[in-house]
């Protein structure tokens, strides 16, 4: 008789640690995802100048659906946005910032204090309308190859990122990478420390366009000429489910090159002939799990006119409300 009492005894407290179990679940739940059990999500954010725009209007759905961005990755127009998403700018102001930005003035480093003058010169460089059109007599003339030195841009990444000269990408509000290309060795340079702003310039140096960037010990350049869509890149970062926002339309990804662009360059036409970028992009397309490629017809990497980024803002938050059902069922998996 003592021991069937007894067992009903520890069979009661057995049923009350359950019943006791079962109302903690939910704040088990919370405390594993404040201890970071949950899937680590990865944005990944592909090259394409001014289409980055519609990356804004994509982000803007992201951010509707509440789904949080652990890691970010990415080349190019899309190493700015994820620089500035990763330091805390948000959709909102991203679309600020590309509507009321005067893109031609900043890419082409104009001189406000040259703008109405056909003709001139000072410290060496010589300004048409305020564009510097050579640097000859200038401290910053080299022989490096490309139109543009970007130094308004690297300036206006600088005052929106406020970082100092050496910094662990690991250590941003969102763990970042970007992606460039080694000149010399026509390989891929993943970014992870250094100086931001100058890392992004050199992600976005399109070859022919922009000078490229000598930064710890390489010649960089657009980091699209071999990883446009770096999905590998985020995941070796941790992401265990990857957002890849693409801006590449149809037309580009099997796109075959006439012989004058295959000619520049040390380097171009080897690359040209086995095209590593296009086996690469094909692999990481298809291992993103939530793939968005917004529908940019009639725009270009060149589109930097107001109506136009407008229009890419609104085609982006189009793209990604099209991935709504996918956004929502991903926020369930990851128990938020």
């Amino acid at each position: 008789m003592y021991i069937i009492n007894t067992i009903r005894h520890h069979g009661k407290v057995l049923m009350l640690i359950f019943a006791l179990g079962m109302l903690a679940l939910p704040d088990l739940q919370a405390q594993q995802q404040l201890s970071g059990v949950r899937p680590r999500i990865g944005l990944v954010l592909g090259g394409g100048g001014a289409k980055g725009a519609a990356e804004v209007g994509v982000l803007k759905v992201i951010e509707q659906a509440g789904i949080p961005v652990d890691y970010i990755a990415g080349t190019s127009i899309g190493s700015i946005v994820g620089a500035l998403y990763a330091v805390g700018w948000r959709a909102v102001e991203l679309d600020s910032m590309f509507t009321s930005q005067q893109w031609l003035s900043l890419l082409g480093d104009r001189e406000k204090e040259h703008a109405d003058k056909l003709l001139a010169q000072k410290d060496g460089v010589t300004y048409i309308f305020g564009f510097p059109v050579s640097r000859r007599g200038s401290k910053k003339a080299d022989d490096l190859v490309g139109a543009l030195n970007g130094d308004h841009v690297v300036a206006l990444l600088q005052k929106m990122t406020n970082l100092g000269d050496s910094v662990n990408f690991d250590k941003l509000p969102i763990p970042f990478r970007c992606v460039a290309a080694d000149v010399n060795t026509m390989r891929e340079v993943v970014l992870c420390h250094g100086n931001l702003p100058q890392a992004l310039r050199a992600s976005m140096a399109i070859p022919g366009a922009f000078k490229p960037v000598r930064y710890q010990g390489h010649l960089l350049m657009d980091g699209g000429v071999l990883n446009n869509l770096p999905v590998d890149v985020v995941k070796k970062m941790g992401a265990d489910i990857v957002i890849a926002i693409d801006l590449s339309q149809e037309e580009q990804k099997n796109r075959n090159f006439s012989l004058k662009e295959l000619t520049g360059i040390g380097g171009w036409l080897d690359w040209m002939l086995s095209r590593p970028d296009i086996e690469k992009y094909n692999k990481n397309r298809a291992e993103a799990d939530i793939y968005i490629n917004p529908r940019l017809d009639g725009h270009g990497v060149t589109s930097f006119n107001r109506d136009a980024i407008l229009q890419m803002i609104s085609l982006g938050e189009k793209a990604g409300m099209e991935h709504w059902r996918e956004l929502v069922d991903l926020k369930q998996r990851i128990g938020l």
